[in-house]
């Protein structure tokens, strides 16, 4: 079988356990046998969130919880404050254009962490300002914010600290109650060791007394209709169902290891990236840098996307390229879910290998 291993921030590798479940045979939702594992995953999850609130699950993409944040907890017109430091935060943005939401942007350097103090100076100039949204990895750039610092700041106002956590869930550090993170927005794909198809949005107290008053239009994602399919264990749209089945099992790999032992064990597999990166002579991107993905600068004369895409298409290596104006300047590798240090070696060196014969070719 030709080599397929995926180093890319999402999707990342299925253990073959988990994909062992998702080969099983297919049955009904509306049933108790679906009821049960829904309801067993939606308690034991909110152990990967690090919170006692409930964590409502789409059948979408991350994207889709970045939309449901934004359209349940907001009105016409409402100001929100968005930190634009990479592409995921850029559609924070985006979203608020579409639903009429006045944004006010603080543009930080690609590579770069924002400042809590930046937010704390905003939300001080403008308190009509409703919500805050940032990423906890911003996967463009590598860089993991400091939510524990901006949870301290908004929690002082009436603001809602929206987190983008799709890739960094259950990688970088995230204490959503402890952190005043009141809407925290995942996906599948990342660090839960899943195919793409399902995404989770945690929802605070704080944040559930804004639910009733909104008005922005919505239907698939409105919370109202997940609330009340939630007292019945289910959902008010068809699921996904062989993937909450995946879910459940992938529930169980991730807490039998323990949330300390899976931030650690991220943490350290960074570090080591990012070590062997330097030993290649490349350059690290991020200043602060996340245990979910680390970038490093392609080296002179070399094209980022032709290095990305002959590892891809000729020798089964899937690493990520750069985006924005980062587009062929960068290279991106995760160390997430089931990621381990014996994939890091053999995709760096790959990484190695082709470097040095496109730099021949180049000659």
């Amino acid at each position: 079988m030709k080599r397929n291993l995926l180093l890319a921030p999402g999707p990342t590798p299925v253990p073959e356990e988990v994909l062992h479940v998702l080969g099983q045979p297919i049955f009904h939702h509306r049933t108790p046998q679906y009821r049960k594992i829904f309801a067993n995953v939606s308690q034991r999850i909110k152990d990967v969130f690090l919170t006692q609130n409930t964590v409502y699950t789409f059948t979408g993409s991350g994207t889709s919880c970045m939309e449901a944040a934004m359209i349940n907890f907001h009105n016409l017109g409402d100001e929100v404050l968005v930190v634009d430091a990479g592409k995921f935060g850029e559609r924070f943005g985006d979203i608020a254009d579409a639903y009429g939401l006045k944004k006010t942007v603080i543009k930080i350097e690609y590579g770069d962490a924002v400042p809590p103090a930046m937010i704390e100076e905003a939300l001080k100039k403008n308190p009509k300002i409703k919500a805050v949204c940032v990423e906890l990895c911003e996967t463009s750039t590598a860089v993991v914010h400091d939510i524990k610092a901006i949870g301290a700041v908004v929690a002082k106002t009436d603001a809602l600290l929206v987190v983008d956590a799709i890739s960094g869930l259950g990688a970088d550090r995230l204490e959503t109650d402890n952190w005043n993170a009141d809407l925290v927005i995942s996906g599948s794909q990342k660090a839960l060791m899943l195919p793409p198809g399902l995404a989770f949005l945690s929802v605070s107290e704080k944040a559930r007394k804004r639910m009733a008053d909104s008005n922005l239009p919505k239907f698939y994602l409105d919370l109202k209709l997940y609330d009340k399919a939630l007292k019945a264990d289910d959902s008010p749209f068809t699921p996904a169902i062989t993937l909450v089945v995946a879910l459940d099992k992938a529930l169980d790999i991730i807490l039998k290891e323990g949330m300390e032992n899976v931030f650690a064990r991220c943490s350290s597999l960074g570090d080591y990236t990012r070590g062997e990166l330097k030993k290649l002579g490349l350059q690290v991107f991020s200043n602060a840098p996340s245990a979910t993905v680390s970038a490093a600068l392609v080296p002179e004369g070399i094209e980022g996307e032709k290095l990305v895409k002959v590892m891809r298409d000729e020798k089964g290596v899937t690493l990520a390229g750069g985006q924005g104006h980062l587009k062929g300047k960068i290279v991106r590798i995760a160390h997430m879910g089931a990621i381990r240090k014996e994939h890091i070696d053999e995709g760096i060196a790959v990484l190695k290998e082709t470097i040095e014969e496109l730099t021949v070719n180049a000659k």
